[in-house]
């Protein structure tokens, strides 16, 4: 049943009518610079024109001289579509409302999923190694070929793909006569609930932490010295180029994120912990726990797109082997967090500033 309740408004209550303006400067100034790239031909810092890590991408299929000018006409239409969902709430006919619908929702899964790929979840793993470890030159790597125009390109991928993904859903919304903020329209959903989310959401929450954690235990074995799913020899020759140390980096990585996933079923993740001095027993704000959760599932999904159908991918593991195959698992990990994240995020949602709805 939905109650209203009367609420003072909040200025962060009108932050989805801004989604759609932002996602067509974003993509609007992209699209000239990859148009200006196409015209001066340079600059296409993706697929096969990448030669750090482009080979672990799905656009590595797409010739340079076909992907440079899609890439520009992409950008700039989803620009216009972003444009025209940020009119007045006007309903338009049906087959308009779905093919601009359509076509929002294709530009922001190929940039949130396609164009990321796997080095965004690697980064994203060893940015704390990184940060810490800068002043002390360690790891022994040229921040400069890490921190590249090409990684650029792909963060800029997933922020527009995010404002084009925020500005069709708040548009839905309102052309359907659903609260803009928070989703709610007066005909409820019970899997929205409250209850409803504990249930499924546990069921989630499980999944998204037992993947990461298997994959760790390979890769703490490994550099524990325990060759467990490969060979000794492949193992002595990960631990001469000083591969055995990146994966327990991400083992590292995978290891706290699945504990952290645990905090989205758990009381911990709704108020901190007594041992956590100056924030014992104080709510944990929502967005904290959703908006990384929110990252790495997309993270994980991109990665696994383009790194399960590189054939490269399928030499290195032998095939289905103990090697790769908590990798398999990484798009049901993906979809898993995703849910995780959502179910916790309906639980705590509580009533909206906007509509009233609780």
């Amino acid at each position: 049943m939905t109650t209203i309740t009367a609420y003072p408004p909040r200025a962060d209550s009108r932050r989805p009518d801004r989604l759609a303006p932002l996602a067509a400067g974003w993509l609007g100034l992209w699209g000239v610079l990859a148009l200006v790239s196409m015209l001066t031909d340079g600059g296409y810092p993706l697929g096969p024109n990448d030669s750090n890590g482009g080979d672990v991408s799905l656009l590595r299929l797409v010739p340079v001289e076909v992907a440079t000018p899609i890439f520009a006409a992409v950008l700039l239409t989803a620009a216009v579509a972003a444009l025209a969902m940020s009119r007045p709430a006007v309903r338009p006919p049906g087959p308009l409302r779905a093919l601009l619908a359509g076509y929002g929702w294709a530009v922001a899964f190929a940039l949130v999923l396609v164009v990321p790929d796997v080095r965004v979840l690697i980064v994203l793993g060893y940015l704390p190694i990184l940060i810490v470890g800068a002043p002390f030159g360690w790891p022994p790597v040229d921040y400069a070929d890490v921190f590249n125009w090409a990684l650029f390109a792909r963060f800029a991928a997933l922020a527009g793909g995010l404002l084009l993904a925020g500005a069709v859903l708040t548009w839905q919304r309102r052309t359907t006569g659903a609260c803009v903020g928070c989703g709610r329209a007066d005909t409820g959903r019970r899997w929205t609930t409250p209850a409803a989310a504990t249930r499924w959401g546990r069921w989630a929450v499980g999944i998204a932490a037992a993947i990461p954690f298997t994959y760790a235990v390979t890769r703490f074995a490994w550099a524990a010295g325990i060759p467990l799913g490969i060979s000794r020899e492949f193992l002595t020759e990960m631990q001469d180029t000083g591969l055995v140390w990146a994966g327990f980096g991400l083992a590292a990585f995978a290891t706290v994120g699945a504990i952290l996933t645990l905090g989205l079923a758990q009381r911990w993740g709704e108020r901190f912990p007594r041992w956590m001095l100056g924030l014992a027993g104080r709510r944990v704000p929502v967005r904290l726990a959703v908006l990384p959760a929110a990252l790495v599932a997309i993270s994980v999904t991109a990665a696994s797109l383009g790194l399960l159908s590189n054939p490269k991918f399928w030499e290195l593991t032998g095939g289905l082997s103990l090697t790769g195959a908590p990798m398999l698992l990484w798009p049901l990990w993906g979809v898993a967090l995703g849910a995780a994240t959502y179910a916790y995020h309906l639980r705590r949602r509580g009533t909206c500033r906007r509509c009233a709805r609780s």
